[in-house]
């Protein structure tokens, strides 16, 4: 039989759903085996071990503490830091600028007060931190002066015990260079200022000098001239009956005053001290150095390592304590004349200095700012 080309090919397309159903026929039934071989062939999880019965004690839901441990607080995290910076300064107006010294003393060293009322953010601080002052006027080349750093010389609830102001103690520095007298910029500015002058002031600064929380806590303090600054400051919380009242913190334990001088009229804050010695002689010690005026056992100078040497045993007794923190500040020409007399006191006890020192460091017990 002979077919035309048309029904050949109606022919041929009538075969096609045939043969799509027969592929799919086959492709379902090598799927189904397959997949049942690998269910077959699958790993068996081990059978769980049946718990014995025992008693176990368990604590009531609401005895439980569920709640995440929390990270414990950064040591002084709440100290305030760099509230006014050099780019933003606060202008704090001079209440007070008067001299310290006595008649026959060398140099110029004056207290001088600034009102912080207006600072918006407060400017406030605490014992034993540092603001810097930015000197009116420019250098030799044009620019600005550069900020100087100086101590806080008082609390933190300010001279007048109504946290609004701060003080500093600052001594004009002078020296000689080719035969002239050079006055140091920041300390001849901060001389020579008014009541009613304005003050470009930054800060505060610094956690290193801070005084310690615990009320028991005995405070060791070696400075001399304007180093005095921040122990003027951690006397007057400590002793001022004021502060006392306000801040609630009753100090019970022993501070002691190491305080280097060139002379007694050169000697800062002076009837405080006695006052303090006075009313609170078995919390208070007051050790003076007067360098022209005393001598030391060589014959010498009598200096504040000498004073350091001399009272090495007392001096130890206290530094073995774990409650006991050394605070040390002035000029930092005092820090070898202090780390030798430190070794030497030390070597009585049968100590060595050199280990020491950097344990009460790392304990926070050590407390250096020299300049």
């Amino acid at each position: 039989m002979v077919y035309s080309q048309a029904k050949v090919i109606a022919g041929g397309l009538a075969h096609i759903p045939i043969v799509i159903a027969v592929f799919y026929f086959i492709m379902t039934f090598f799927n189904k085996r397959a997949l049942e071989f690998a269910e077959a062939n699958k790993p068996k999880k081990p059978e769980a071990k049946k718990e014995a019965k025992t008693k176990v004690e368990t604590k009531p839901v609401a005895a439980m503490n569920t709640e995440p441990p929390k990270p414990a607080k950064k040591k002084h995290a709440d100290v305030p830091v760099n509230i006014y910076r050099p780019k933003t300064p606060f202008e704090g107006t001079v209440t007070g600028n008067y001299s310290l010294l006595k008649e026959g003393a060398i140099g110029r060293v004056n207290h001088i007060t600034f009102d912080l009322k207006e600072s918006d953010p407060f400017l406030n601080y605490v014992e034993g931190q540092s603001i810097g002052i930015m000197p009116a006027g420019e250098d030799a080349n044009g620019k600005p002066h550069k900020l100087r750093l100086y101590s806080i010389a008082s609390t933190r609830h300010g001279d007048n015990f109504e946290g609004n102001t701060v003080s500093l103690c600052v001594r004009q520095l002078q020296y000689e260079k080719d035969g002239e007298t050079v006055n140091g910029v920041c300390s001849t500015y901060l001389c020579d200022i008014k009541p009613g002058d304005k003050v470009k002031i930054t800060g505060p600064v610094g956690k290193e000098m801070l005084l310690p929380d615990e009320e028991d806590a005995n405070i060791v303090m070696l400075a001399t001239g304007t180093g005095i600054a921040p122990m003027r400051a951690y006397l007057r919380r400590m002793f001022e009956a004021t502060e006392k009242e306000k801040n609630k913190w009753n100090f019970k334990g022993k501070a002691w005053l190491f305080m280097g001088a060139p002379k007694s009229a050169n000697l800062l804050y002076e009837e405080d001290l006695q006052r303090y010695l006075e009313s609170y002689p078995d919390n208070f010690k007051y050790t003076k150095a007067i360098s022209r005026e005393q001598q030391n056992a060589k014959g010498g100078r009598m200096y504040i390592q000498d004073r350091v040497l001399e009272s090495a045993n007392e001096l130890f007794n206290m530094i073995e304590d774990e409650k006991t923190h050394i605070y040390l500040c002035g000029l930092k020409g005092m820090e070898p004349g202090i780390d030798e007399a430190m070794t030497k006191a030390a070597e009585e006890k049968g100590l060595n200095w050199s280990e020491l020192r950097p344990q009460l460091k790392k304990a926070g017990r050590w407390h250096v700012e020299t300049y």
